[in-house]
C-alpha cells in the first residue's frame, strides 16, 4: 500500500512540473504573439524610452532564455522574489506566484482571499450532487421502469438541459425576491459567521449541484444496472445474503468506482472555474479573480490562478487513485 501511494505521489509531482512548465511557457509566449512587450502585462504600462523598457525587461528577467525564466519562476515560488515596476519596489514572500502592480498586491495574497469562497462553493455543492445523484441513480437502477425511475431520469434530463445562468437567477427570483426567505445575503467566512456563511451559499450550492447531480444520477443508474447483473451478485444472492448487504456492500461498492473517478475530476476542475456561479451570486472567488485578471490583462493573476487550478485537478486525481484501493478491492497495489 505504501509503495502504491509513493508511486502515485511521484507521478503527480512529475505531472505538476510538466503542467507548470507548459502553462508558464504558453503565457510567456502570449505577449510575443500580440507583438507587445511582456512588461505591459506585468506592470500595466510601457516606459516611454527604450532604455526604460530594457531596464524593466531585465528586472523581470525577460531578456533571459526561456528555461532561465522558468527556473526563476519556480525559485520565486519557494524562496520569494523582489519585484519592481520602475516606481515601486516590493518583496514578494514565498510562496510567490507573482505580483500584481495593477492591484498592488501579491498574487498569492489575492488567491488566499478568494480561495475560501471557491472551496466553500465547490465543497458544499459536491456533497449535494454526490449524495443526491448517487441516491436517485441507485434507486432507479434497482427499480428500472418504475415510476421513481421514470421521474428521476426525466428530472435528470431536465437538469442537464438547464445551464447555471438560468437556474441561478431563477433561484434568486423565487427564494430571494418572491418568497423573501433570503435578504441579499453577502458572503461571510465560516469562522466569522457560520449562519451568514450558510445563507450566502445555500442557493449557489443548489444551482451548481443541480446540473452535476443529474449527471451522477444517470451514471449511477447505468452502473447499477450493469453491476446487479454480474455473476458475483448472483453468487451473493445464492448464499442467502440479505438484500441490503448485496446492494450496498457488493453492488453499490463496485458501481462507485467510475463515480469516484468523475467526482475527483469534477471537484478538482471546479476550483477556479466556477466563474458563472460566482458572477450570478456575486461571490468573490477564484473565478471572479481570474476574470478580473483577464479584463485588466494582468498576466501574473491569470498565470497564478491557472496553475492553482491545474494543481487542484492533479491533487484530486491523486486522491482518486488512492481511494480506488479503498472503494474497489480489485485494484492491485503491485
Amino acid at each position: 500500500m505504501i509503495r502504491y501511494i509513493i508511486r502515485r505521489v511521484m507521478g503527480a509531482v512529475l505531472v505538476l512540473v510538466a503542467v507548470s512548465f507548459v502553462t508558464f511557457l504558453l503565457f510567456q509566449l502570449a505577449p510575443a504573439l500580440a507583438h507587445r512587450s511582456p512588461v505591459y502585462y506585468y506592470v500595466g504600462k510601457i516606459p516611454p524610452s527604450p532604455g526604460g523598457l530594457k531596464l524593466l525587461e531585465h528586472r523581470f528577467g525577460f531578456d533571459l532564455p526561456w528555461y532561465d525564466q522558468y527556473w526563476h519562476y519556480l525559485r520565486s515560488i519557494f524562496f520569494g522574489q523582489t519585484v519592481s515596476d520602475g516606481d515601486t519596489t516590493t518583496h514578494c514572500g514565498a510562496p510567490c506566484l507573482g505580483y500584481s502592480f495593477r492591484l498592488n498586491s501579491s498574487v498569492d495574497s489575492l488567491i488566499l482571499q478568494a480561495l475560501p469562497v471557491s472551496l466553500s462553493l465547490a465543497g458544499g455543492a459536491a456533497v449535494l450532487w454526490l449524495v443526491g445523484g448517487v441516491l436517485v441513480g441507485t434507486v432507479s437502477g434497482l427499480r428500472p421502469g418504475s415510476f421513481f425511475d421514470r421521474a428521476g431520469m426525466t428530472g435528470a434530463l431536465t437538469a442537464v438541459s438547464l445551464p447555471i445562468f438560468f437556474t441561478g437567477p431563477l433561484l434568486l427570483l423565487i427564494f430571494e425576491y418572491k418568497l423573501k426567505w433570503l435578504s441579499n445575503p453577502s458572503y461571510s467566512g465560516i469562522t466569522q459567521d457560520p449562519l451568514q456563511w450558510f445563507k450566502s451559499l445555500i442557493l449557489p450550492w443548489f444551482a451548481l449541484a443541480f446540473l452535476f447531480a443529474a449527471l451522477y444520477a444517470r451514471l449511477t443508474r447505468a452502473n447499477m444496472l450493469d453491476t446487479m447483473g454480474e455473476d458475483f451478485i448472483r453468487t451473493a444472492r445464492a448464499k442467502g445474503l440479505p438484500r441490503r448487504t448485496v446492494v450496498i456492500k457488493h453492488g453499490l461498492r463496485a458501481a462507485l468506482t467510475p463515480i469516484v473517478t468523475i467526482f475527483g475530476i469534477d471537484l478538482g476542475t471546479l476550483i477556479g472555474t466556477t466563474v458563472i456561479t460566482e458572477t450570478v451570486f456575486n461571490l468573490h472567488g477564484l473565478g471572479l479573480l481570474l476574470i478580473t485578471g483577464i479584463r485588466q490583462q494582468d498576466l501574473p493573476i491569470i498565470l497564478g490562478v491557472t496553475i492553482l487550478a491545474a494543481v487542484a485537478l492533479v491533487v484530486a486525481n491523486l486522491i482518486v487513485d488512492i481511494l480506488y484501493a479503498v472503494v474497489d478491492p480489485r485494484v492491485s497495489y503491485g
